[in-house]
């Protein structure tokens, strides 16, 4: 199923499950100039069987995206937040995940829901936890070039160099990076949660020794081997401790 988000026009796409522990929007990763069908279904599969409502957002993609595909996500968080009753979300938990580019994007939700000038006084929008996979952070050294370029082009990118904009106001957050990662380097996820430490937002963090970028769920059934992308157990546990960590957020919540 899917519904129009207000006057943004984009499409959420879902499966509606019973009694849901609270809602999850999915950003598919694609260096913000495609969606990533292995970041898309398979996740949002995974964590309905889990309980939790989940949506896969169609952000925009292309060239000198600027603050359009932010501005997408935040009508997104309300638009779920707005149809809350009939989903029987009200009162309960909402979560954005976002891989690479998707999770700058969740990320870029997380420390910018409160910048009036683009929201104006709102706070619908506000996610209460973030996930973040591989994440694009940074626009600065260690930055994915492609991803930034793709919103910014040659302008000033600091806006999107979002280490600098962590504070108090944002969300709970779990991250996992490999530490193999030759696209994303893992200095990203570093980078947010050094941010995130040093102003006390609870954290959790998931380093793994090996595995190239991009690996999703790192099941079998999202396994690109032409790509290097194999299933790896050991990777693949990180699902199953950021569902357990969801749970934390739920009692937060509640």
């Amino acid at each position: 199923m899917s519904f129009i988000c207000g006057d943004q026009g984009i499409n959420l796409f879902y499966q509606p499950i019973p009694n849901p522990k609270g809602a999850i929007i999915i950003c598919p990763g694609g260096g913000y100039t495609h969606l990533s069908p292995r970041e898309s279904e398979p996740v949002a599969a995974a964590f309905c069987s889990e309980g939790w409502q989940t949506f896969v957002l169609r952000y925009s993609i292309g060239k000198n995206l600027g603050k359009k595909p932010l501005q997408e996500l935040a009508e997104a968080v309300k638009e779920v937040r707005v149809h809350g009753k009939e989903m029987e979300l009200e009162g309960k938990p909402l979560v954005v995940c976002g891989f690479s580019a998707g999770g700058h994007l969740a990320a870029s939700l997380g420390v910018h829901w409160d910048d009036r000038t683009l929201f104006g006084s709102d706070t619908m929008h506000r996610p209460d936890a973030l996930i973040l996979c591989y994440p694009v952070i940074t626009a600065g050294q260690y930055a994915h070039q492609e991803s930034i370029e793709a919103l910014v082009d040659q302008g000033d990118a600091s806006y999107f160099s979002l280490e600098h904009y962590i504070s108090k106001k944002t969300p709970p957050t779990f991250l996992w990076h490999t530490m193999a990662d030759e696209t994303v380097p893992v200095q990203n996820t570093i980078l947010f949660a050094q941010g995130l430490a040093n102003h006390g937002v609870p954290a959790e963090v998931h380093l793994y020794p090996y595995g190239v970028h991009g690996l999703s769920l790192a099941t079998d059934a999202v396994a690109e081997p032409e790509k290097g992308r194999l299933a790896d157990a050991h990777v693949a546990n990180w699902f199953e401790q950021c569902t357990q960590w969801l749970d934390t957020i739920k009692k937060v919540k509640e």
